[in-house]
């Protein structure tokens, strides 16, 4: 047994047991948008699950921070609690709407990938992690208010199945009027 496999497995198991999306293989090659301008705030609508995400009422928003650094601001409520933090993503300069995303000084950045936005109403948004024969898909569906109509998320879930993402295992995200308080 090799030991890429060994580690593959017990990564895998890791993962698992914090509800991470699993798939085989390598991430896929994803199209994405020609340009990337999305700034301004959006509120999640779905997501894949995730370890890092708990809470609900979850927004993004974005901000140029200077030329070629785009300011994120993730906000949840999480046990009555608004949690949040900051970061910046920098823009590939040959595709724009592949991003790499710094939340930690000392962590290697998060690939971004908006595959399809309208600018004026909703963003999916789509990021993989490979671990060798395994990967992790992450997925947020994103919208300028907090509901997104059911034909529009259809469209979106069906880019993601295309590129094989599992969307039966979205999660709504509770955007009620208890979220009100909170943006």
């Amino acid at each position: 047994m090799s030991l890429i496999w060994i580690f593959s497995v017990i990564l895998l198991f890791a993962l698992a047991a914090d509800a991470q999306v699993i798939m085989p293989g390598r991430c896929p090659n994803a199209a994405v948008q020609e340009k990337f301008d999305y700034l301004g705030k959006w509120f999640e609508i779905q997501r894949l699950p995730n370890s890092f995400q708990l809470g609900h009422c979850c927004t993004a928003t974005y901000s140029l921070e200077s030329a070629g650094v785009v300011g994120v601001l993730n906000r949840e409520l999480a046990n009555g609690t608004i949690s949040e933090i900051n970061g910046i993503a920098k823009p590939s300069p040959i595709e724009p709407a592949k991003l790499l995303v710094y939340f930690f000084e000392d962590a290697p950045p998060s690939p971004y990938w908006v595959l399809s936005t309208d600018y004026d109403s909703y963003a999916l948004v789509y990021s993989c992690t490979d671990l060798g024969v395994i990967h992790v898909d992450f997925t947020w569906i994103l919208s300028r208010t907090p509901t997104l109509p059911e034909e529009t998320l259809q469209e979106l879930h069906n880019i993601l199945l295309s590129n094989k993402v599992q969307v039966n295992k979205l999660l709504s995200t509770n955007q009620d009027e208890i979220c009100d308080d909170q943006h």
